[in-house]
């Protein structure tokens, strides 16, 4: 992600601090602040009064959330996302003076994640599984889409300008924001109730007949027997309950797969040819599109400890 409003050498210019110095730009009902840490350091506290979407921009962080037992390593192209009231302490095993670790956070009030989760439920509901919209107040890590990358650098651009419709701009990008986190929280709770049901509804077996046949080559007629649906019905279903093509959804569940064994200590090739890709350089371009690095680099950051 490029600040290309506010360069590294102006934020350094302005700096205070070596761990974490912040700079904080205003916007309706929400606020933008940069982090950047120019020295090694570990156990630094982070809490959120407000929900805290946070953006990784440069270099790596470490996770300690007290709820879980394993520390999580944080990346660029990743998003952490703080209830109000949580609290996490965070190691940067890389940051110095030449290579800043940079993240980013976004504060968002409560009052306007209740009216978006009230707007949405009076749109659209998830079928077969009991799900409101309502946001669920817990710690959620997961990687973002390109769109959502885009988004994020839009929002920046927006906060650090001064734009004539900045406020307006600004409020309904992150209002999208918001829209994204619940539609991501949604779909965990989907594809979560399909592991536990999977014959409870078309949706539902069509999405586990996706994850059993990993490797096979994308049969939509198969799909639409599964669901009982014409083909359109399907596009149309898969679309409104996980916001993406059964095509573009294998893929996802491939790339997320792959990256998963890559990461428990299987070789590049292996976890191309597993997964059901047979050209890896077409691999390669994919993984790098949806996680925003190469499988190399994503194997090289993720050999970090987490003692």
């Amino acid at each position: 992600m490029q600040i290309d409003k506010l360069p590294l050498e102006k934020r350094r210019e302005r700096r205070n601090l070596l761990v974490e110095n912040k700079l904080t730009f205003n916007g309706p009902e929400t606020e933008l602040s940069i982090y950047d840490t120019y020295r090694s350091a570990s156990g630094v506290g982070l809490d959120a009064q407000q929900l805290l979407f946070c953006g990784m921009v440069t270099g790596r962080k470490v996770m300690h959330d007290f709820r879980q037992q394993q520390a999580e390593l944080f990346l660029p192209h990743e998003s952490y996302v703080m209830p109000p009231g949580e609290y996490v302490e965070i190691d940067f095993p890389d940051a110095d003076e030449r290579n800043p670790t940079t993240c980013l956070t976004i504060e968002i009030s409560r009052d306007r994640i209740e009216n978006i989760s009230e707007r949405m439920r009076d749109l659209t509901r998830l079928d077969a599984v009991d799900h409101d919209w309502e946001y669920q107040p817990r710690i959620i890590h997961t990687h973002h889409t390109d769109e959502t990358q885009r988004l994020l650098e839009k929002l920046v651009m927006l906060f650090t300008d001064n734009h004539p419709d900045k406020e307006i701009m600004l409020d309904l990008g992150v209002s999208e924001l918001v829209i994204r986190l619940l539609r991501e929280q949604g779909r965990e709770v989907l594809l979560s109730y399909c592991h536990q049901a999977p014959d409870s509804s078309g949706i539902t077996a069509a999405i586990s007949c996706l994850e059993k046949n990993l490797t096979a080559p994308l049969d939509i007629d198969q799909l639409c027997r599964k669901a009982c649906m014409s083909r359109s019905r399907l596009y149309v279903e898969f679309k409104k309950q996980l916001g993406c093509t059964p095509g573009e959804f294998q893929q996802q569940i491939r790339l997320k797969s792959a990256a998963d064994a890559i990461r428990k200590g299987q070789s590049i090739t292996e976890a191309c040819y597993n997964h059901g890709f047979t050209d890896l350089s077409h691999f390669s371009r994919r993984f790098n599109r949806f996680f925003g690095c190469s499988p190399s680099n994503f194997k090289a950051s993720k050999s970090v400890t987490h003692d």
